[in-house]
């Protein structure tokens, strides 16, 4: 038999934990993508002292530095090889508890970190699982000994971007899989990640572009558990609610009874025996908030037909404000009938004070309404062309604050097309109004 050395190579990983308070200084949040930023990242990794050592036929440990990929060539990597990658534990001994370990796993390695969980003996669980787009095939409808699950930590949190379905199979699982299972812009895919953007992705990625486009909803759990950590102070908040349908209508904003909770590393530890399923929107790039708000809006439609037609809002602040957000509600604008819609924004533009409220059809279609209106008599009544709104009713899912906007002029209520009116808060008592400008 053939005793010669074993041909492959051995990465053992030395992680050597000490107190954060040795760190000197913490990870200080800098603009994503730039090389401040990565500075940072070597020199708090440097100071953590962690180690990533090569063993091979040729040397006795060779060290590998993070973001200098020439270190494989020099410690002699081989790629061809079997690869064989050692991590450390810990000893009891030591007396470092299990519920101090925070397992990381992304794709397959979020059922990896499972199985992990779920194979270590003892009465004491580890402390935490965080699942990242988990992956779909293979796992999707299993047991949950067979894949990642609530009873493998003390607290289970996982995040899916891309359960999108092809030929029956989804790269992530759709199905909850931890205590907290949050599903960002629905989950199944993400903004950003269209085949349309494959030519931003060319300019950033060249050949590997295709690639790039592919993953990138798979990847984006990865990119939003990072932000979590370079954006402390801004977290984005999710709300538990049955499906993404509901909560595009904005009826999910709650946060009583734990109904609410942020996403990614600063996630609130409850666990629970029943898996909730938390829904948010995000931005196509980091910074990923956004903020929350629910309109619910009630119109008098003067006429017995649903009328087509699309409106925008813009929105003052006392920080900032927004200009002419589209809105779109259904087929048609019927009489009596209130329509709830979430709105969301990209900053904060602090306690909502005022919001001008338009009806965006042209001067033409205005001309061609009233002209039909003047030949075929719609009632008895005053023929005006237009909508009743009184007010809007409208609820801040971050601060949880519900306010109401009424009409600043209430001697004309009647919005009419190409019309622009102004809405101030108001206080409702019984069916009056009494408004409070503020």
């Amino acid at each position: 038999m053939d005793t010669s050395p074993l041909c492959f190579s051995i990465l053992l990983v030395l992680c050597i934990f000490i107190q954060s308070s040795a760190l000197g200084q913490s990870l200080k949040p800098e603009p994503f993508g730039r090389r401040a930023q990565a500075v940072e990242t070597n020199k708090t990794l440097h100071e953590m002292k962690t180690r990533f050592l090569l063993f091979g036929e040729t040397n006795q440990g060779c060290q590998i530095r993070i973001n200098h990929p020439d270190t494989l060539q020099e410690c002699g990597f081989n790629s061809s090889l079997p690869l064989v990658m050692i991590i450390h534990g810990w000893s009891e001994s030591v007396q470092f508890s299990r519920s101090h370990v925070h397992l990381i796993g992304y794709s397959l390695g979020a059922h990896v970190s499972g199985f992990a969980g779920s194979s270590i003996g003892g009465t004491h669980k580890i402390g935490r699982i965080t699942g990242l787009d988990a992956a779909g095939p293979l796992f999707e409808g299993s047991s949950p000994s067979n894949r990642l699950s609530p009873d493998d930590a003390n607290f289970v949190d996982a995040i899916h971007t891309f359960t999108r379905e092809h030929m029956g199979l989804s790269v992530g699982i759709k199905q909850p899989i931890g205590h907290y299972d949050f599903y960002p812009n629905g989950g199944s895919f993400q903004p950003g990640c269209h085949f349309l953007e494959l030519y931003r992705h060319i300019a950033q990625h060249g050949f590997n572009a295709i690639t790039q486009t592919i993953k990138c909803s798979h990847e984006r759990s990865v990119h939003l558990f990072i932000d979590s950590l370079l954006h402390a102070g801004t977290q984005s908040m999710a709300y538990l609610c049955g499906d993404m349908n509901s909560f595009s209508q904005g009826l999910c904003l709650s946060c009583k009874k734990g109904r609410c909770n942020t996403l990614g590393y600063h996630v609130r530890q409850e666990p629970r025996s029943k898996s909730k399923r938390l829904f948010l929107v995000t931005r196509a790039q980091s910074p990923f908030k956004v903020y929350h708000y629910q309109f619910k809006i009630q119109f008098i439609n003067q006429t017995e037909t649903p009328i087509q037609t699309t409106f925008t809002m813009s929105l003052l602040g006392t920080k900032e404000k927004m200009q002419k957000i589209p809105i779109t509600l259904g087929k048609g604008i019927a009489s009596n009938k209130t329509y709830s819609f979430l709105i969301t924004l990209d900053v904060d533009i602090g306690e909502l004070i005022m919001i001008k409220f338009k009806w965006e059809n042209s001067a033409v279609w205005a001309n061609v309404w009233n002209t039909v209106q003047t030949i075929i008599p719609w009632s008895t009544g005053p023929r005006h062309s237009g909508l009743v709104l009184k007010t809007i009713r409208v609820k801040a899912g971050e601060t949880q604050q519900r306010m109401t906007f009424c009409s600043e002029n209430t001697d004309d209520l009647l919005l009419r097309p190409t019309q622009e009116k102004i809405f101030v808060k108001c206080e409702i008592k019984s069916k009056t109004s009494k408004r409070k400008i503020r």
